[in-house]
């Protein structure tokens, strides 16, 4: 079967789903907000928004914010990060994860990953921990959670707070337990990418009263629950969600079951077919991982097996058969804004990020990691199909003709 970025024709032209998906639910929820509610403080929906989401993610308190990266923030400051603390963060995740650090002046050290489950190893952990760290943020990256037994193990021999990061995590359980609120605090996201999705917006979840106490302070402009207006008692911001984009979300909780059931079993398919690929493996769950979000798909490539052909090429030729392939992030520490300027960030004045190097990071980022979209999750089983079909056919003529392969990557 010729391959179509050698002039055959793809597996797939037809689109996968699209996400988000509309539902007359949520319109239902949105116009209702529209003419019978507060848009914004005040609002009933807010209040509902996080009494719903705090009770299906096991926790005690939720508050709602207007993005996941400020979720963070928040949560960072109400935890007590002071200016030239510490903060573990892996390299293999979004920007927001370190950039949140950056924006409460704190310091981001840069943890390295397991290879096998691309989340933060807590072996790395322990070698990163100094008299100046303060917490960890793991993130249970493609929405599968981490090692969270071990990190809190850590975190309590060090007396270091764990604030989670599970931007991709929704309905994800570790031990039969939703993530979140294991740690201190848990934020989420609602991005438009996101398994619930508001185009953009974020969460806050956590068991802890006194901690979500001030993380209302830090969202809301430094007000306090029990104060006046005009009473600010923190250098906060104004961070809260809409109610639009709370009503948007509402709906979403009622299908969320679903939707993680159509993932978990795309993925299981796919896991069972690509993983008889030589040069193809897919990503471990650890045991005690009883629900992944699979808000990404990642499985390892190796070159090795393909005569040498690099991942870019076979990127190509993936994307040319109507399954889009790609590399997903790169190490944290090589993007342009951890060239610091002191003047701008005086308390990294003694921090120089161009001398990391973390080994697993990255070997993943810059040599194996394949990412497929979540939407790629969200089809029938005959779209799974067109998938596995597509990496079988560039796979087998891969290892067949690995010298067609081979002067492409040369011409590139």
């Amino acid at each position: 079967m010729s391959l179509a970025i050698f002039g055959g024709t793809p597996i797939r032209e037809k689109p996968f789903p699209v996400w988000p998906q509309p539902t007359r639910d949520i319109e239902d929820e949105v116009l209702k907000c529209l003419h019978g509610e507060n848009w914004g403080i005040g609002s009933k929906v807010v209040d509902r928004l996080c009494e719903s989401f705090s009770n299906y993610h096991d926790s005690d308190f939720a508050i709602a914010t207007n993005s996941g990266t400020t979720a963070l923030w928040v949560a960072l400051k109400a935890a007590g990060l002071k200016a030239g603390d510490e903060v573990i963060v892996p390299a293999y995740t979004f920007i927001a994860t370190a950039s949140s650090v950056l924006m409460a002046n704190g310091i981001p050290v840069f943890a390295d990953i397991d290879i096998n489950t691309g989340n933060i190893d807590p072996n790395s952990v322990k070698e990163k921990i100094t008299d100046r760290t303060r917490m960890i943020i793991p993130v249970h990256i493609g929405g599968t959670p981490c090692d969270l037994d071990s990190l809190r193990s850590i975190a309590e021999s060090n007396n270091l707070t764990i604030i989670e990061d599970a931007a991709q995590a929704h309905g994800a359980e570790w031990d039969r337990k939703k993530v979140g609120a294991i740690g201190t605090g848990g934020c989420f996201s609602f991005q438009t990418s996101k398994n619930m999705a508001a185009g953009e917006g974020g969460i806050i979840i956590s068991n802890d009263e006194q901690f979500m106490d001030s993380c209302f302070s830090y969202h809301n402009c430094g007000r306090v629950r029990s104060g006046g207006w005009y009473e600010h008692n923190h250098l906060g911001g104004n961070f809260r969600i809409s109610a639009i984009q709370a009503a948007l979300l509402i709906p979403q909780l009622k299908t969320l079951d679903h939707f993680l059931k159509v993932r978990e079993s795309n993925r299981k398919i796919l896991e069972s077919s690509i993983s008889h690929i030589d040069g193809i493996s897919t990503l471990q769950t650890l045991p005690k991982v009883t629900r992944s979000a699979n808000h990404i798909f990642i499985c390892r490539y190796d070159e090795k097996q393909f005569n040498g052909i690099s991942r870019d090429t076979f990127f190509k030729a993936m994307q040319a058969e109507g399954i889009y392939t790609y590399q997903g992030y790169k190490p944290l520490y090589k993007e342009n804004l951890f060239i610091i300027d002191s003047s701008e960030y005086p308390w990294l004045r003694d921090v120089d990020y161009r001398n990391i190097s973390l080994p697993c990071t990255e070997r993943l980022c810059e040599k194996e990691s394949i990412w497929l979209k979540q939407n790629y999750l969200l089809g029938s089983p005959e779209d799974t199909q067109d998938v596995i079909n597509a990496f079988e056919k560039v796979t087998s003529a891969m290892k067949a003709e690995p010298n067609l392969f081979l002067d492409r990557d040369k011409n590139n």
